[in-house]
């Protein structure tokens, strides 16, 4: 199954055209899949940071609401126990 592709025009500074160029030639690949390539990777991590920003914000929110809470101590002497022969249950929530 392919996907249908849409035409987009962009304008490049050309000594950014130049340095897409040369990389391009090094890796033996057009500028254009580099271009493509960088955009995917550019939508996924600002896809990945609105994500992470609104689980964020729902978790404060939980926060403000209940007042439950993990302090960093409690976090810190649970993650210290990972991976060991003495691996801890994760810390319950608390006022």
């Amino acid at each position: 199954m392919t996907t249908a592709t849409v035409p987009m025009s962009l304008r490049l500074d050309a000594a950014v055209r130049e340095r897409l160029s040369d990389i391009a030639k090094q890796q033996k690949r057009s500028a254009h899949a580099l271009a493509l390539e960088a955009i995917k990777v550019y939508v996924l991590q600002k896809e990945a940071e609105t994500k992470w920003n609104q689980e964020a914000m729902a978790s404060w929110n939980d926060y403000q609401e209940t007042g439950l809470h993990v302090t960093h101590e409690e976090l810190d002497t649970w993650l210290s126990t990972w991976g060991t022969p003495n691996e801890q249950p994760m810390p319950k929530c608390h006022v």
